[in-house]
């Protein structure tokens, strides 16, 4: 006769869950949140990206409560971290593909969540993954790990290692897959992120290092300050009247309506762009060496027409730069006080259609509306500070203008 198979001990499960979140109490919403799954298909437990978690009951019986508490810490991990959503994008940039590199991803995302979950109430699961095993830093993410390591004898032990899709992106035939039950969906899943954030947020010094940089990170996401720049360089170069001028090289067609008389057609010209570089000494080295990266972006947004941009260096001084052959190598003068209306001033001499200024915001602003649109560059700063005023304010940015943080 067949013994009967024994189901998921949900109680010891349970208990194990409390026992995480008396050691963790800023993750009791993330741990409370999973849905449990009971799976033989998975060698201990594994997520999906629905907020699930599938447990195998084998490894429930032979693991002690207090190690089935460090494994849903770490698994929980996994989804506040957005690992299935960053492994997918790392595999599209890198044109990975394959189960192994998704192993890989595995250890990289196990590693980047080790190095300082466990201790102070949560015990060293077994064969976990530590970036000192695979002779790694400690304190790195994920993305940096994957660039560092490669699958080899150092990683032939956690051959076994599957922690769902949640940790690597890619979907088992296993999982329930987005139309299965008690699944978060999107809205839900961010509302629990911001929720452990905040608690994080609210216990300072009492959390982990990488908890709070991801609790920073998840409550002031950067913006995709490049994609921001270029969407209102276009917007602005697209306005009614910009770039447009009248001509009589190609008659008007309503000049059909009048005989005798030619009219000039509207014909769109790629726009004439004015970029004002601020170089004074706030502005270090390698904000203006993404200054230099724009001007590059903005020539190829006009076509790769470099007659068509004009840059000025501009500390309390406008200086027109080089000829622009090549953004990259361009010299930027300055590295003394701030005042970019004399950048704006010589700008506007050119007749731009749209004026871009990169800076770090410290700075007088002119009085009047440009004649054109106008962009700004704004590198971000924590606290403005003035050697001869300590409580100086910077004055911000003009409403005429459209203001993308940059960093």
């Amino acid at each position: 006769m067949t013994a009967e198979i024994a189901g998921l001990d949900y109680d010891k499960l349970y208990a194990a869950r409390l026992h995480a979140v008396s050691a963790r109490p800023y993750l009791a919403t993330a741990l409370y949140a999973l849905h449990i799954v009971e799976s033989r298909r998975v060698p201990t437990m594994a997520v999906d990206k629905h907020w699930r978690c599938y447990v195998s009951p084998v490894f429930v019986d032979c693991t002690p409560e207090e190690e089935l508490a460090s494994v849903l810490v770490h698994e929980v991990s996994h989804l506040l971290r957005d690992h299935h959503g960053r492994s997918d994008r790392y595999a599209r940039a890198h044109d990975l593909t394959g189960p192994a590199e998704r192993l890989r991803m595995n250890i990289a995302a196990d590693a980047e969540i080790n190095d300082d979950v466990f201790g102070a109430g949560l015990v060293w699961p077994t064969g976990a993954v530590m970036p000192a095993t695979l002779g790694l830093a400690a304190g790195e993410l994920m993305e940096d790990y994957l660039r560092e390591f490669s699958l080899g004898h150092l990683t032939q032990d956690f051959a076994w290692l599957d922690c769902g899709s949640g940790a690597d992106g890619l979907d088992r035939d296993w999982e329930l897959g987005p139309d299965g039950a008690d699944g978060l969906s999107e809205q839900e899943r961010a509302a629990v992120r911001f929720r452990v954030a905040q608690g994080i947020v609210g216990r300072p010094g009492t959390t982990p290092q990488g908890w709070q940089r991801w609790a920073d990170r998840a409550l002031h996401p950067p913006q995709p300050w490049r994609d921001l720049l270029g969407a209102a360089l276009r917007s602005a170069a697209s306005a009614p009247g910009v770039g447009a001028d009248y001509t009589y090289g190609r008659p008007a067609r309503r000049s059909a309506a009048l005989p005798g008389v030619v009219l000039p057609s509207l014909r769109r010209m790629p726009p004439r762009v004015a970029v004002v570089i601020d170089t004074s000494a706030s502005v270090s080295d390698t904000e203006l060496g993404s200054a230099l990266l724009e001007v590059a972006a903005i020539t190829h947004a006009v076509g790769g027409r470099r007659d068509l941009v004009t840059v000025f260096s501009c500390d309390t001084a406008a200086r027109i730069a080089v000829p622009l052959c090549r953004a990259e190598g361009m010299a930027l003068i300055g590295g003394g006080g701030t005042d970019l209306r004399t950048g704006f001033t010589k700008a506007l001499r050119t007749r731009p259609d749209v004026i871009v200024a990169l800076t770090d915001g410290q700075t007088p602003w002119p009085a009047t509306r440009p004649a054109c649109r106008t962009v700004v560059g704004l590198f971000r700063r924590e606290h403005a500070w003035s050697e001869d005023n300590p409580d100086y304010i910077p004055d911000t940015p003009p409403t005429w203008a459209r203001v993308v943080d940059i960093g």
